[in-house]
């Protein structure tokens, strides 16, 4: 008998984490879910799912969990940190998650004797930060990162860490804008479509790239089985530039909608509708999608990235382009209640 092969799946709860769930199962993998204790398990309801809720709080305490852990189910042949949050309450919250958390399981599963034969960081294009606005030219790897968000500086400064750490070998992913079913802020965008508005920010159009869900994860799977690939880093994109405006003739040719009232909103109009979101959700106490971390990535033109590499180091070839994509999810949406035909 072939022996079953061990992964852990941190952030498995989440929109992309329940994707990769999903696609160890069909590979045949025995599947270790790495939630918080106050996660939802929504996406994690198959039985052959192991939960593990890890405690980020103590390093001591981590190392020591991770190593009961091993001596009673065994070491975790891959881990995927997809953990992670996009906005916070509070900045600082970006670097207490998306940093710290990282860097405090990477230290611990070397400590606890759990090393991996591999590691992959989900991390973000938004670690780039704004590059070639001028010219437009697809970002690289090899360009300078100089993100200008708080949630670009803590990707970053993970990214960083993992490529100093002796422990163990890795891969970096850095999708760019990650769409699907599940995804709850492009259904925003999608709602207000099919409501009849539509609202760009900023005169000049941004160039995007993007990649769908079932894709990505793929990706993530042929980045952690080959062998021959290790410490080194990935955008993953479906290779096709769209503008902003693209994005809404799509949506709304797949909604059969024919009026939509489209404006462009200056800059200035749109910091003082995220900073006054901001404070809003201060005095609710929730972090809002819009905030003043947000409008640096509102205000970025060039989403574009180069994903030849991925393509010819590990032969990944997209399946979904963003018409098949935003059709798959428009459907799923439809169907799980979640966007209304009327």
């Amino acid at each position: 008998m072939v022996e079953r092969k061990r992964i852990l799946i941190t952030g498995a709860s989440g929109f992309i984490g329940g994707f990769l769930v999903d696609e160890a199962l069909r590979r045949g993998y025995e599947v270790w879910a790495g939630i918080r204790a106050g996660s939802s398990r929504k996406y994690l309801q198959d039985e052959r799912i192991g939960i593990i809720c890890l405690n980020y709080d103590s390093k001591d305490a981590l190392v020591e969990q991770l190593r009961a852990f091993a001596d009673s189910a065994g070491v975790w042949d891959y881990v995927i940190h997809n953990a992670g949050i996009t906005k916070a309450l509070e900045k600082k919250d970006f670097y207490k998650v998306n940093t710290f958390n990282t860097q405090i399981l990477i230290e611990a599963l070397a400590a606890a004797g759990c090393k991996p034969r591999k590691f992959l960081l989900m991390s973000s294009l938004s670690s780039y930060g704004p590059v070639n606005e001028d010219s437009f030219r697809p970002i690289r790897t090899d360009d300078d990162r100089k993100p200008n968000t708080a949630y670009g500086k803590s990707k970053l400064e993970a990214e960083l860490f993992l490529e100093a750490q002796p422990h163990f070998p890795y891969i970096i992913l850095l999708p760019t804008g990650v769409y699907g079913p599940e995804d709850r802020d492009y259904l925003m965008e999608i709602k207000s479509i099919k409501s009849g508005f539509d609202l760009k920010a900023g005169m000049k159009p941004q160039k995007i790239t993007f990649i769908y869900v079932k894709d990505l994860v793929v990706a993530a799977f042929m980045a952690i089985e080959n062998e021959n690939v290790k410490n080194k880093s990935y955008f993953v994109a479906d290779g096709d530039v769209y503008t902003d405006a693209d994005f809404v003739r799509i949506v709304k040719k797949l909604l059969n909608k024919r009026f939509v009232i489209s404006l462009r909103i200056p800059l200035w109009m749109c910091y003082i509708a995220c900073f006054f979101s901001e404070i809003f959700g201060h005095l609710t106490g929730k972090a809002m999608t819009l905030n003043t971390d947000k409008y640096y990535i509102l205000k970025q033109r060039n989403w574009t990235c180069d994903a030849e590499p991925i393509r010819r180091e590990l032969g990944f070839t997209p399946v979904y382009d963003l018409r098949k994509g935003l059709d798959e999810t428009i459907r799923y949406s439809k169907e799980k209640g979640l966007l209304r035909d009327k």
